[in-house]
């Protein structure tokens, strides 16, 4: 019976032993929280909302909230558009670019393009309104924690995903959103040929970074289906110039256009509006379907090619135009109008025009296609005219006008058409002031034709966003006037003391360089100016892509 009973005893020893094994690791590893995994990164800014839940009976598990305080989202007039999966679930950030990581294999999920408040998160840099960005909300991270031992086993390694090229272009972006920001804050960047300086420029030092950070980075795909003269192809030499005059530069650029679309920040739609209206419209038809089958047949055909338009709807995808047609050719196709940067002449808000996602640009009347004779004017002190306009009468601003002004004051010349033997721009020259009423459409070809002869530009519009005003103080250098202040023009313009208006007109002659057309361009010229305009945008365009690749 001894034997019997030690050979029992023997027996539960060998199988209580096992149970105490695995009760001890089960105590060391603690309860298992869930399948999200432990986020581990210096870099806590970078985090976008993620959630954790917790199984844990014993309350054994710290839940860390960690708010992301130090990145904003980066957005003109506080809205950001957002193009990828909505509230994704971002994981490990272990690679060197610090990008956001999925911690399963992503699914099929189509994209959608979401326009989101950022009124909490919008750190406006005065006028520029540059800002940092992933999300604005708060991230809980699981951290596991031991019970009674202070040595972990090592837990098997999670796949790790890919790092795509669309997450490092997104990175490098990242990249200039810091950088400009702290521009903002720090000296003045040193540059051989330019710098911006004074009050023309809302925040001039981040101007010039955000601009250096565009010669260094921003790259452009244009798409080179389509034929000429619709596609690529345009006016050179007309008051729609500067259309035909950005398609050949673009076309031709070797700095910022990229024939490898997997490294383009943007993608450029090639049509001309007004080729389409000479070629594709029928005239006095009063049809416009036409032109809106043919934009919609290439936007269809360049999104069945490649992957790029479906990826954000169109959100990186911009087109120009200077023509009045264009705001209403852009909207033949949805999201062309509605996601894509729009880089327009006819910029009237009233239009739908958004100064958020839209590129307002100068609308240059360049008659033989060059800057001969344009530019250039004498000193204030030889200028004896107060006001000048000529032009002829339309739209609802300009009779307006020649009611109270035609022919009734010397100080004020208001003409509908010029005395025989008088030179248009001989009288902006001996002019102060040089009034520019919108006609049909807001923009006019006399503001940058002031600009250029050194005549302060006196905006007289309704719902008109003036070219390159996220970077330009307008209010420095010209003078914005309603329709309501024709009346009080005269006492509106004497009341500007006279060394206010040498401020305006020196200032005038400091931003002209922006306005100059030039072949080839030159730096910080009209057409730098317009692909700085679009670089702003597309700071504003985070994309995001759930079809990656995942490796262990």
């Amino acid at each position: 019976m001894g034997s019997s009973s030690f050979s029992s005893s023997f027996k539960v020893l060998l199988f209580m032993i096992p149970l105490a094994v695995l009760f001890g690791f089960v105590s060391v590893m603690g309860p298992r929280a869930s399948t999200s995994p432990v986020i581990l990164s210096n870099h806590p800014w970078l985090w976008s909302s993620f959630s954790s839940s917790s199984s844990s009976s014993n309350n054994n598990q710290l839940k860390i909230d960690v708010v992301a305080s130090k990145a904003k989202a980066v957005d003109l007039h506080s809205t950001v558009v957002m193009a990828g999966v909505e509230d994704k679930k971002e994981g490990l950030l272990s690679d060197p670019l610090n990008l956001n990581r999925s911690s399963s294999t992503p699914t099929a999920v189509q994209p959608t393009v979401q326009v989101q408040d950022q009124s909490n998160s919008t750190m406006e840099i005065d006028g520029l309104n540059i800002s940092l960005s992933t999300t604005n909300k708060t991230l809980g991270v699981a951290v596991a924690a031991a019970i009674n031992e202070t040595h972990a086993v090592p837990m098997k390694a999670e796949r790790k995903r890919a790092v795509t090229k669309l997450e490092k272009l997104e990175a490098g972006l990242q990249r200039a959103r810091v950088a400009i920001k702290e521009a903002s804050i720090g000296n003045q960047t040193q540059d051989p040929d330019f710098v911006p300086l004074g009050p023309m420029y809302w925040d001039s030092k981040a101007f010039h970074r955000s601009y250096l950070e565009m010669e260094q980075k921003f790259k452009v795909f244009v798409y080179e289906e389509g034929e000429p003269p619709v596609f690529h192809d345009g006016p050179c030499k007309s008051i729609y110039s500067m259309e035909g005059n950005f398609i050949y530069t673009m076309e031709v650029n070797k700095q910022f256009r990229t024939k490898e679309a997997d490294k383009a920040h943007v993608f450029f739609l090639p049509f001309s509006v007004v080729k389409l209206v000479r070629f594709v419209y029928v005239r006095d038809s009063h049809d416009f379907g036409p032109i809106r089958r043919t934009v919609v047949d290439y936007v269809n055909l360049i999104a069945g090619k490649y992957p790029y338009w479906n990826r954000s709807l169109g959100a990186d995808h911009f087109m120009l135009a200077c023509h009045d047609w264009g705001p209403e050719t852009s909207f033949s196709v949805p999201y062309l109008g509605k996601n894509s940067i729009r880089v327009l002449c006819n910029a009237n808000t009233s239009e739908k025009f958004s100064p958020v996602k839209d590129v307002s640009f100068p609308e240059i009347n360049l008659q033989t296609g060059r800057l001969t004779g344009l530019i250039g004017g004498p000193s204030p002190s030889r200028r004896s005219i107060l006001a000048f306009f000529a032009g002829g009468v339309h739209g609802p601003i300009r009779p307006v006008l020649l009611e109270h002004w035609e022919n009734k004051d010397e100080d004020i010349r208001v003409h509908k058409y010029l005395p025989k033997g008088v030179s248009y721009y001989e009288m902006m020259r001996k002019s102060k002031y040089c009034l520019c009423p919108s006609g049909y459409e807001v923009a006019s070809p006399r503001v940058v034709e002031a600009i250029y002869t050194g005549c302060v530009p006196v905006l007289i519009s309704e719902h008109y966003v003036p070219p390159f005003s996220d970077v330009l103080n307008w209010k420095s250098f010209s003078v914005a006037l309603s329709t309501r202040d024709i009346p009080n023009l005269k006492s509106i313009l004497t009341s500007i003391s006279p060394r206010q208006y040498i401020r305006m007109h020196r200032r005038v002659v400091q931003v002209r360089r922006h306005f100059e057309f030039n072949s080839p361009p030159k730096r910080f010229d009209v057409f730098h100016m317009i692909l700085h305009s679009i670089w702003l945008r597309r700071l504003n365009v985070r994309i995001q892509n759930d079809q990656s690749a995942v490796t262990s």
